[in-house]
């Protein structure tokens, strides 16, 4: 299995409520849509549960709250088969049109530019 992870921060003119609702709500039946075009085997969202319970831990695991990073809005994965789906979202007119009509829609409420993403190959270590 090919996982994507995308870490997201929501735009500033969405309080968290806003983005996790629009993210949920909008985003996510968009992504459903394009699922078949972009070989996405499973789709899932981890919304960002009660904001004084994450500035806690970030405190605890950072030794002090001003050297751990701030917290993500929430965290979203993506699945494919193998290499080769994931290729074809580059090659296939389909694949390309709903990866930008994602992006499109993306640009509406996340702060891409502070949202990283990457790639991985999942090794299951139990469950």
């Amino acid at each position: 299995m090919i996982k994507l992870t995308f870490c997201l921060r929501r735009l500033p003119s969405f309080t968290l409520e806003e983005f996790q609702d629009y993210w949920l709500n909008k985003h996510g039946p968009l992504v459903a849509s394009h699922r078949e075009a972009l070989r996405i085997q499973r789709y899932v969202q981890l919304h960002s549960g009660d904001p004084a319970m994450a500035e806690a831990l970030r405190a605890v695991r950072a030794g002090g709250i001003e050297n751990a990073p701030e917290i993500y809005d929430g965290v979203a994965q993506l699945w494919w088969a193998n290499a080769e789906d994931l290729a074809a979202i580059g090659t296939e007119p389909d694949a390309i049109e709903a990866g930008r009509a994602l992006l499109e829609d993306e640009q509406k409420f996340i702060d891409l530019a502070n949202s990283p993403l990457w790639f991985g190959e999942e090794k299951v270590i139990f469950g």
